[in-house]
């Protein structure tokens, strides 16, 4: 259990971090440089502040770099409660991971056409400002996507929590209400993105899934063996 407890915590410090990082470049960068439906203020605003923009990139690297390891440790705190479910949860974690990272190459396009290379001359200014904000547009509803991957990962992390013995049930069970609240974002996003904003609240709502972590770090896990072992192979 002593093991356990130091998987934990690790794995409960490095989710905290991304939760310095992710919101830097997902919602802090945007915010400043994006104008939505306004392309040449946008390129104007990036062009301008190209190396928050690359900074912006480079903390979404961070993020997905550290999910690997995050995956890795939750499946091997969780394993006892069930292999199986495990390694579901690690897998659509790690499809979420890949979401991710592809996901910034839309960022990188959009530069490229914002670079001013001599190959982009064909195109008037005004048709670059277009294609660059199709892509950061791209870049947006591309984690609705590995949102829905990420609403998997937390209910079937939120079953083996409630299941584990180890750690207070309470914890699975707001996990499993941060994984409705990313599928009614996602889903929502996708069949009536006029109502973006109704959805995106329901989103903010997941940060419940802090509480996991936190407990990771300052509590840590339980010293007992696991209540019931669904499947050991």
């Amino acid at each position: 259990m002593n093991s356990l407890k130091k998987t934990g915590r690790i794995a409960g410090v490095l989710i905290l971090i991304i939760t310095v990082f992710a919101p830097f470049s997902m919602l802090y960068v945007p915010s400043k440089l994006v104008v939505p439906g306004d392309a040449a203020t946008t390129a104007s605003n990036i062009l301008a502040a190209e190396g928050l923009f690359r900074i912006s990139i480079v903390s979404d690297s961070v993020v997905f770099l550290l999910e690997i390891g995050i995956l890795v440790l939750l499946y091997v705190l969780l394993k006892p409660v069930s292999k199986t479910l495990s390694l579901v949860a690690a897998f659509a974690r790690l499809a979420m991971t890949i979401v991710q990272g592809i996901n910034l190459l839309n960022h990188f396009v959009a530069l490229l056409f914002l670079s001013g290379a001599d190959y982009l001359m064909a195109f008037e200014p005004e048709q670059l400002h277009a294609l660059a904000l199709v892509f950061l547009n791209a870049h947006e509803y591309a984690a609705h996507i590995w949102g829905l991957f990420f609403s998997l990962h937390l209910f079937f992390l939120g079953y083996l929590v409630y299941k584990a013995g180890y750690i207070p049930r309470v914890l699975g069970v707001l996990l499993v209400i941060a994984s409705l609240c990313y599928l009614t974002q996602g889903f929502g996003n996708i069949l009536a993105p006029n109502y973006e904003q109704i959805f995106a609240l329901v989103g903010y709502l997941s940060i419940i899934e802090l509480a996991f972590p936190l407990w990771l770090v300052i509590k840590g896990v339980k010293d007992q063996q696991p209540a019931a072992t669904t499947e050991t192979g």
